[in-house]
């Protein structure tokens, strides 16, 4: 589990279908073999550590489901190590089982903020309330507003200067994963019925 408050980015080195490196030495003190990983929001498992670069494997769900099967060499990824006991909970409970893809369709400058519109599925707009959590390339944000096709979060600059977000173009693609308590109420109520 993680919490969505993003440790470092990495630099992705190599990226296949099966596999992805990355080299992050600010993120990896302590990271050993087998300990879970968020890359862009996604719950890997690190199997290999040479220096400064870490591997993980992926499968064939976890490419049609996220953004990583897009990468190349030199894109940065949103890093955050797994959540201990003694971690603080500064976003939210993030399972790094990314939902679904979307799409950003807006920047908005607010001020010193941005508002960020992003399209997702229909079938997750459900589960998006205003004023609820909501992670995006696994950064925990906090939803600004809500329509039937999309989805608005405001960004502060420490955001934007240390995670992906200040580096997405209209047309990016990101992993978005909502709230796991919306689905499980959902389930609940479909067995009341």
């Amino acid at each position: 589990m993680f919490t969505g408050i993003i440790q470092g980015m990495g630099n992705t080195l190599a990226s296949d279908d099966s596999s992805l490196t990355v080299r992050a030495s600010e993120s990896l003190e302590g990271l050993k073999e087998g300990d879970s990983i968020s890359i862009n929001g996604t719950c890997l498992t690190v199997n290999h550590i040479n220096g400064d670069d870490f591997s993980v494997d992926t499968m064939p769900e976890t490419i049609k489901r996220t953004n990583l099967g897009q990468l190349k060499p030199g894109v940065l990824v949103n890093l955050e190590r797994a959540l201990t006991l003694e971690s603080p909970l500064g976003g939210h409970i993030i399972q790094g089982h990314v939902d679904a893809t979307g799409v950003l369709k807006s920047l908005d400058k607010d001020r010193d903020a941005v508002l960020m519109e992003f399209e997702a599925p229909s079938n997750l707009i459900k589960y998006i309330v205003e004023k609820g959590f909501i992670a995006v390339d696994g950064i925990s944000l906090t939803v600004v507003e809500v329509s039937e096709l999309t989805f608005t979060v405001s960004v502060v600059k420490y955001t934007l200067d240390h995670t992906t977000l200040g580096r997405l173009r209209k047309g990016s693609v990101v992993n978005i994963e909502v709230d796991i308590l919306a689905k499980y109420v959902e389930k609940l109520l479909q067995g009341i019925r």
